[in-house]
């Protein structure tokens, strides 16, 4: 027979997993669970805290458990995965605008971030991502033209590096990734669904080619309710 507190935890992970719970709202106490369930305080406590360890609420001191924001897209921090990838895999309706793809000669920020003189021409894309009906990311790609092949609307609707892969002699391999929480520009505000949101997580990509050559500088500028950032790390 199945033990009461896995039921508890079942019955309300699977209501906010399935947005029956919306986030910040509040769940019953510790009593109203137990008369519920016909149960002990104990055993409502262990569900709780059970809930709260994977991370679906929050319990704070002399207020109670409230529901957390748990339909986030998981971004690998330690590898290189395209936006296309991402959202597929979350099995929501996802589209890609191409707000503009230039071609031309860097801005003195962007050619020091690529380690490239003023001169050397590049490719400037600027797209947003929208996941569900939610315009949610605003991505700004720079790649040293010299290295890739030509870009066009369509591939950058679709996925670049997939088209980089399939296409071409270009070997992506490694990237640096610096992740930080930024307050939301004009640009963001003007562009993506903000919500009530003034924070923006920005995750900056400098990303090499297999012969260690630097090629693409990209500015990810995320609505923050919308994403975690994991990694896998293993100590010694």
């Amino acid at each position: 027979m199945e033990n009461i507190y896995w039921t508890i935890y079942r019955d309300y992970a699977d209501q906010i997993e399935q947005g029956r719970l919306s986030p910040d709202s509040k769940l019953p106490s510790e009593n109203q669970l137990a008369k519920r369930y016909g149960t002990s305080r104990e055993t409502v406590r262990k569900a709780l805290h059970l809930l709260s360890q994977n991370g679906y609420i929050h319990k704070i001191k002399g207020k109670g458990s409230f529901v957390l924001h748990v339909n986030k897209f998981d971004f690998p921090v330690s590898g290189l995965v395209s936006f296309k990838e991402v959202a597929t895999k979350s099995g929501k309706e996802w589209n890609t605008d191409v707000v503009s793809l230039e071609t031309g000669k860097p801005d003195p920020y962007v050619a020091s971030q690529l380690n490239i003189q003023g001169s050397e021409a590049i490719w400037k894309v600027v797209r947003v991502r929208e996941v569900g009906g939610e315009k949610i990311i605003l991505d700004k790609d720079h790649f040293h033209k010299g290295l890739i092949p030509p870009l066009t609307k369509d591939i950058c609707r679709e996925s670049i590096y997939e088209y980089l892969e399939r296409s071409s002699e270009v070997k992506i391999s490694f990237a640096k990734k610096v992740i930080t929480i930024e307050g939301a520009t004009e640009e963001d505000e003007r562009l993506l669904d903000l919500d009530r949101y003034a924070m923006m997580a920005v995750v900056r990509n400098y990303v090499y080619l297999d012969d260690s050559t630097l090629f693409q500088y990209t500015e990810s500028r995320h609505r923050p309710d919308k994403f975690r950032f994991v990694d896998f790390a293993r100590r010694y």
